[in-house]
């Protein structure tokens, strides 16, 4: 019970006080109906608000939500033993207690993943369980799976991708295409804004072992358009009359939808948003606890491959962004098409984020979340309303509701946030949905198959 506190972070000061469920600060207070939360529900409150907290970028944030969702997950499966699983984790004790095991392996791996021990959270939800031998039993459990699984994801290629540096894991691009820093005039006030001439965002992060995908590359995209081709010609010339600040072809509603997905970098993030709604649509799911353990374990796995997928994409290809494009580097293509011209004083209408265009995170998130919801829901088509997770960051949409029909209405807007935004063009959206829920479906058909 006291292992966490051995890890020495105990005394740093990082123990932070995550709020309770019916808190304004608690994000699944915003969706569950107070009879639906139970033990799984909880630990994502606890991790979706340290990511708020942190300000972890969003392919970070992927990464630390997949390692306790499937730390909780193994745990309680070795108790149970429902589904088959290829880390040898092996079987728990029985009659052990499945909360006092799932909460033990959740932190362990939440710990190591956001550097925080989640003492008092810890200590808060084990003092509910009833004191005995099924309690304690479940939490030595708990805690040596969790052990297990920070041990098992030791190398695994994400230990450079924290700094912003390119290490040679990725070739940069020469040409006219190549995607170079975004510049100082991209900020939204009272929302977010980076850093001037910021550093390119995890350009290793692409190269980390995936959970779910064979290799990094399994969905890697094609090749994006030649930059003198009538498609490109297209492509440059909507994004620029429907992304920029001023705007006239862009609608109310197309604005709302930009501001309502932007996620960041300060709260939910895409990832985060996308298991958020996974709570929303599944609470009105029949599951007993390890099924209800393994659908999230397979939604912060394939969150964290979408990321993967996502980055190598984007480091594989390095495409500009729209800004650059638009500003000042088309006039160095010699395109004669008349679509093809600069604009010095173009700005994006949502701020720019620091790393190459193509693909797209966002869409990519969105496609796999989407895609993998549908699957455990048992329908895509769902008629569902939602509120900006964040709309402290954008004030503009404090009462906003946003309705859906579907969850693939829910990822296409999402997706299309983006060129409403200005910040990526159509093939990133396109192609990055397509990966997505190549990701989702390879997932859901290949991982934890429920044993004989």
């Amino acid at each position: 019970m006291g292992g966490l506190a051995a890890t020495g972070l105990a005394a740093t000061g990082l123990a932070g006080c995550v709020a309770p469920m019916g808190s304004s600060s608690s994000y699944l207070t915003q969706v569950l109906a107070p009879q639906n939360n139970n033990t799984v529900f909880h630990w994502l409150d606890v991790i979706l608000q340290q990511t708020r907290d942190q300000r972890v970028p969003p392919p970070r944030a992927a990464y630390n939500f997949a390692l306790p969702l499937v730390a909780g997950f193994l745990a309680v499966n070795g108790i149970t033993r429902n589904y088959a699983e290829p880390y040898g984790i092996g079987y728990g004790p029985v009659g052990a207690d499945l909360d006092a095991a799932y909460a033990a392996a959740f932190t362990t791996a939440a710990s190591e993943a956001f550097q925080q021990p989640f003492l008092g959270e810890r200590n808060s939800f084990f003092a509910k369980i009833p004191n005995g031998a099924a309690k304690t039993r479940g939490a030595k459990w708990g805690r040596h799976v969790g052990l297990k699984v920070v041990k098992m994801r030791t190398n695994d290629g994400s230990e450079p991708s924290k700094v912003n540096y390119f290490l040679r894991r990725y070739p940069r691009r020469k040409d006219i295409l190549g995607w170079s820093p975004t510049g100082p005039f991209y900020s939204a006030k009272p929302g977010p804004a980076f850093d001037t001439y910021s550093r390119s965002l995890f350009p290793g992060h692409g190269k980390i072992k995936p959970w779910t995908m064979t290799h990094s590359a399994q969905f890697r995209v094609p090749d994006f358009h030649d930059p003198m081709s009538p498609e490109f010609a297209q492509e440059f010339d909507h994004i620029r009359r429907i992304g920029g600040a001023q705007s006239a072809l862009r609608t109310p509603d197309q604005a709302q939808i930009a501001l309502f997905w932007e996620d960041g970098p300060w709260g939910i993030t895409p990832p985060g948003h996308f298991l958020y709604l996974a709570a929303q649509v599944l609470q009105h799911k029949p599951m007993n606890f390890v099924d209800r353990a393994r659908a999230f374990a397979l939604l912060g796995m394939t969150q964290c491959d979408a990321s993967i997928a996502a980055w190598d994409s984007k480091y594989a290809h390095d495409i500009l962004r729209p800004e650059t494009a638009i500003r000042s580097r088309m006039n160095k293509l010699g395109s004669r098409d008349p679509r093809i011209e600069c604009h010095p004083n173009w700005q994006s209408y949502i701020p720019t984020p620091e790393f190459p265009a193509y693909t797209s995170g966002h869409s990519t998130f969105g496609a796999a979340g989407a895609e993998l919801t549908a699957a455990f829901y048992g329908s895509d088509r769902i008629n569902l309303s939602g509120i900006s997770p964040d709309s402290v960051l954008w004030p503009q949409l404090r009462g906003v509701r946003r309705n859906w029909t579907s969850l693939t209405q829910i990822a296409e807007e999402n997706g299309l946030s983006r060129i409403y935004g200005g910040v990526h063009w159509m093939a990133d959206h396109t192609q990055a949905m397509r990966a997505g829920r190549a990701i989702a479906q390879h997932a859901f058909t290949n991982t934890f198959p429920r044993c004989c």
